[in-house]
């Protein structure tokens, strides 16, 4: 057993899945026991009866820029330590066999116990994704006080310089950004990425942010990134779902395009957002779902942040746009990422956020609005529709009345 497992285990957390390397095997002698074969680039087996990735003992040789500039070598002379010296972190290539015995040729023990994310060799300057997946292990276990080793941060800053991470194709980018983003601290993903220069060249939308003032009176850290990463922060201990952390992410890239001399105020930041976020999506191949909430929080965040003083009207008016009546769980979800946003502010993110409970039963209210068949009767068309408006904001004026806040 390999890998995730061994370390999770060793750190007292559930194992989801376990990894097997198969030393001094060929593929036809796993194949006439029932593994079934899947593995494109190199021999990987599913087992016959559990399911669990067996993969034969391998070496890797650099050919070429990227992920993918590798040549794979399988033969039963590959050794164990062999294979585990390919791996990324040392807490990453260990390995236990069947009676429990631990296999860790390059102090993974003894870095886990430190709290170090260590590279395993200079080889991991070859594979561009590492300084992804470095980024990512920081951030899940900097709650439990990980830190990346300064050595291996520098690795990380040499690969940017050498253009290596530029290679990086734009799947896998999405794949280990999407990952991070579930992590408990998101935040330290793109934080480490910043570190080592890699944002600015995978994320340059994002890099633009910093040094973006914002109004003290508002926004107390001020730093438009440094606010970005707080409301990702407050999104991740909501337990909010990636799709609404990206659009916490995304929600303020209209910033770095209010041309300085009109800092710290950034009229009209939501829209300037919009062709900033398309790039983003284009770019990385995010889903549709994931695009489309960004581009909601970033047009609608500051109405949404405004909704106890807006009048019925304008409150109907926001609905109708957000698409709420037919997708309400999508706006739910812009409610939760607005509330990371005004909470993703120096010293006050525990602050109440009453707006979206205001709005939770505004949608509430006027969705309860129908017209009978008796009702409806002698109406047509744009009658009805405009029976069921004056009904909603109705529903809704009764509502503002009923909430002092508002």
């Amino acid at each position: 057993m390999v890998g995730g497992a061994v370390r999770d285990r060793m750190l007292g957390l559930p194992v989801r899945e376990r990894d097997w390397v198969v030393v001094g095997a060929l593929p036809e002698e796993l194949e006439r026991q029932g593994y079934l074969p899947v593995g494109r680039e190199f021999p990987v087996f599913l087992h016959p009866v559990t399911h669990e990735e067996y993969a034969l003992a391998r070496l890797e040789r650099k050919v070429g820029p990227g992920y993918r500039g590798f040549t794979t070598q399988f033969s039963p002379q590959v050794t164990l330590e062999e294979d585990l010296k390919r791996r990324d972190l040392t807490i990453n290539a260990m390995a236990e066999s069947d009676a429990g015995e631990l296999i860790d040729p390059y102090g993974g023990q003894a870095d886990l116990a430190a709290h170090v994310l260590r590279h395993v060799s200079d080889s991991f300057i070859e594979d561009p994704v590492r300084v992804l997946r470095a980024a990512r292990f920081a951030a899940r276990f900097a709650g439990r006080g990980f830190r990346i080793a300064d050595e291996t941060l520098e690795l990380m800053r040499r690969m940017t310089a050498s253009g290596e991470v530029s290679a990086l194709v734009p799947e896998r980018v999405w794949q280990e950004t999407e990952r991070a983003l579930a992590e408990e601290h998101p935040e330290v993903f793109f934080a480490t990425l910043r570190e080592c220069g890699a944002l600015k060249v995978i994320y340059p939308e994002i890099d633009a942010l910093y040094g973006v003032p914002q109004p003290p009176k508002w926004h107390p850290e001020i730093d438009t990134g440094v606010h970005v990463m707080l409301a990702l922060a407050c999104a991740a201990r909501a337990r909010a779902s990636t799709t609404v952390r990206f659009a916490v992410l995304m929600h303020d890239l209209g910033k770095a395009r209010t041309p300085p001399e009109l800092w710290p105020r950034h009229h009209g930041h939501e829209e300037a957002g919009v062709p900033l976020i398309e790039a983003v999506a284009d770019r990385l191949k995010v889903p549709g779902t994931h695009r489309e909430l960004a581009i909601l929080a970033a047009r609608e965040h500051t109405r949404v942040h405004r909704a106890l003083e807006l009048h019925p009207e304008t409150v109907l008016k926001l609905l109708q746009e957000c698409d709420a009546f037919r997708r309400p769980g999508r706006f739910a979800e812009l409610l939760q990422a607005c509330e990371a946003d005004a909470r993703g502010r120096a010293g006050l993110e525990a602050e109440p956020y009453p707006q979206a409970s205001y709005l939770r039963a505004a949608l509430e209210a006027a969705a309860a609005v129908t017209l009978s068949e008796a009702e409806r009767r002698g109406l047509k068309g744009p009658a009805i529709g405009e029976e069921m408006r004056r009904r909603r904001l109705a529903a809704l004026s009764a509502l503002k009345a009923a909430v002092p806040a508002a």
